[in-house]
């Protein structure tokens, strides 16, 4: 292993720290001298010496020329890009960036339900206009599935002026949409096409799992590189292919999103995380398919549980288990506070009806073997509860009536809620489940959004008033 090991920004710290050198500048913990026990502790003595940043040796995020350029080269080259951005201010920087750097005030940008309020301030940067694309849902299971090709064919017919197209893909429960298709469409519109991958990184390692973003010809990518493979939280690349972008905008515009004084730790996690993919990726992406399979097929055993297994005109990453509790008379919710309160397992996610469990290259056929004692115990713990009632909006494709920064920078005022049919929303109005935004800043607000909402039941998200008997709209122009 040694002899292959090749992670540059690792190595310059490395170097860095045992040069021995007297240092007198940031950080104020000195490598480590004046930090409190619990610090080191946390940080260990060795990863305290190498937490400096701005050194000659260590490179420049937002000028690279050596080691951190290096690394990124690596990376891209890994997962098939042009070129490959680190981002310290995590996914939510490089989905703005993605959009700041491509986009400008007035332009149309098609975004998907189901987007991350990422993507809302992406917009509020850029002063771009969205375009709401549908998601499809799963009735069964009660959760979004993803974009349709159809849908997008529909909206480049109706909105043929547009400038981009941005989904997310996989989603949160690892639907994946038809990225090559929608590649092609989208291209041959003169469109250019932006993914929220932020749940997708491992996806280049096993053939078993959906097709990368790169790979379909999206144009851009923004990866989690921490969520399902070994880098630290907040830490995340942007991916980049050159055909149809300015590379150059783009960079400024992540370079306008990090902060000035990168995290050496977090960069070299990176850098780490790439080095672990590249020498055993494959092998540890497949273990984790092949666990997720016997977990999979070992859940379907346990009375009352069933698992989200494929979606139609969608692919599937098998390693998010989605596990349906409803006919055990529990929600998702209940369910995962026995697991967690009672056996001690932490799912990533709950909703009305599921429990969201990720299997990754760190799992084990102990991990497994533990969690399926878990949910047998949940099977017999049962009860008869009303369940919740999803809320979905129709298929109908529409843009916004003001644009998100508009929106932002606009005078507001709170109406009662049965007063606000015609008028601009100021705020978002989410219900969880299934999370998906109801109304978006700059939406017009409709009677029947406001019909689904007096039938809504869930937690609100977004909302300055959580009993929704009130909302923000835009004050009226004189």
């Amino acid at each position: 292993m040694a002899k292959n090991f090749s992670a540059p920004i690792a190595e310059a710290m490395k170097k860095y720290s045992a040069d021995g050198v007297l240092p007198f500048h940031t950080p104020g913990h000195k490598q480590g001298r004046g930090a409190h026990e619990l610090l080191r502790e946390l940080l260990t003595a060795e990863g305290l010496r190498q937490e400096v940043s701005l050194m000659e040796e260590l490179d420049d995020l937002h000028e690279p020329q050596t080691c951190i350029k290096s690394a990124q080269i690596l990376a891209a080259k890994l997962w098939h890009a042009d070129e490959s951005l680190f981002m310290i201010n995590g996914t939510t920087s490089a989905i703005q960036a993605m959009i700041f750097g491509t986009l400008k005030a007035g332009d149309l940008i098609m975004i998907p339900r189901n987007a991350h309020r990422s993507v809302i301030s992406g917009l509020i940067l850029s002063g771009a206009v969205p375009i709401f694309l549908p998601v499809e849902f799963d009735e069964e299971f009660g959760l979004p599935l993803n974009v349709s090709v159809d849908t997008i064919e529909r909206a480049i017919k109706k909105f043929p002026q547009a400038r981009a197209v941005l989904l997310v893909s996989p989603n949160y429960y690892g639907v994946a949409a038809d990225l090559i298709k929608i590649s092609e469409l989208v291209h041959a519109a003169g469109m250019i096409l932006l993914i929220d991958e932020a749940h997708g990184a491992h996806l280049q390692f096993c053939a078993e799992l959906p097709i990368s973003a790169m790979d379909s010809g999206a144009d851009l990518a923004a990866q989690s590189t921490h969520k399902l493979l070994g880098s630290l939280t907040q830490s995340s690349m942007l991916m980049l292919k050159k055909n149809f972008i300015d590379v150059e905008r783009v960079k400024t515009a992540a370079s306008l999103l990090q902060t000035t004084s990168p995290n050496q730790l977090l960069l070299a996690s990176l850098d780490i995380a790439r080095l672990q993919m590249e020498l055993e990726g494959r092998e540890k992406i497949s273990r984790a398919v092949e666990l997720s399979k016997r977990l999979r097929a070992e859940i379907k055993k346990i009375h009352g549980l069933k698992t989200f297994d494929a979606a139609i005109n969608f692919s599937l990453d098998t390693t998010k288990v989605t596990v349906n509790v409803q006919n055990l008379g529990l929600s998702g919710q209940e369910a995962e506070e026995i697991l967690r309160h009672e056996l001690k397992v932490q799912c990533e996610l709950s909703d009305a009806a599921n429990l969201l469990f990720l299997i990754t290259y760190a799992d084990t056929d102990e991990t497994i073997s533990k969690l399926l004692d878990a949910l047998k115990v949940i099977s017999g713990q049962g009860k008869v509860v009303r369940r919740q009632k999803e809320i979905f909006l129709s298929g109908e494709i529409s843009m916004a009536a003001l644009s998100p920064r508009e929106t932002f920078y606009s005078p507001v005022e709170v109406v009662p809620i049965k007063e606000s049919v015609g008028r601009i929303c100021a705020e978002e109005i989410t219900f969880y489940p299934p999370g998906i935004p109801l109304l978006m800043p700059g939406e017009k607000i409709s009677a029947q959004v406001i019909e689904m909402i007096r039938q809504s039941g869930g937690k609100v998200i977004g909302a300055a008033d959580k009993t929704l008997s009130t909302i923000k709209v835009v004050s009226r122009r004189e």
